[in-house]
């Protein structure tokens, strides 16, 4: 029997989450091909999604913490298409009390490989723009990722 074998990293990663996105035609190019930038777009909203819009509206609100792409790295394998419903597959670990590392693909119904892969880091910043460790209860919700299994469903 075979054995896959996982560098450290790759078992530190959260549970995976599931982020339907319905693709319109304005999403496309005049070819009915989704453009490229608006992947990172989709990207954002599955994060939010992980995280929560009332987390982070209240982590900012009260404690003035949010959060800051640092660096994305994003390939695109095959074309995502009009009238597709994708899965943005996301992951997470945390590399330091300051920066998470964020993997996301994206499925095409049907697809035996993702349309699109994506590594994207962020850091936790205060409203000065300075580099600020997560808070305590931050990690705590964040944590919770990593034993239990979320679905998010956004409205088709």
């Amino acid at each position: 029997m075979h054995k896959t074998v996982q560098s450290p990293k790759e078992l530190n990663y959260s549970s995976t989450f599931h982020f339907p996105v319905q693709i319109y035609y304005e999403d496309t190019d005049f070819s009915g091909v989704v453009y490229h930038p608006n992947f990172l777009k989709y990207f954002e909203r599955a994060r939010e999604h992980v995280i929560g819009a009332k987390t982070l509206a209240r982590l900012w609100d009260e404690q003035g913490l949010g959060f800051a792409v640092y660096r994305s790295d994003m390939l695109c394998h095959d074309g995502v298409e009009f009238a597709d419903i994708i899965d943005i597959r996301t992951r997470f670990y945390f590399e330091s009390k300051y920066r998470t590392v964020w993997h996301q693909e994206i499925w095409r119904p049907n697809a035996k490989k993702p349309a699109v892969t994506a590594n994207i880091e962020m850091v936790c910043m205060n409203k000065a723009r300075q580099l600020t460790p997560m808070s305590a209860d931050l990690l705590a919700h964040l944590c919770q990722s990593f034993t239990e299994s979320h679905q998010s469903v956004s409205p088709l």
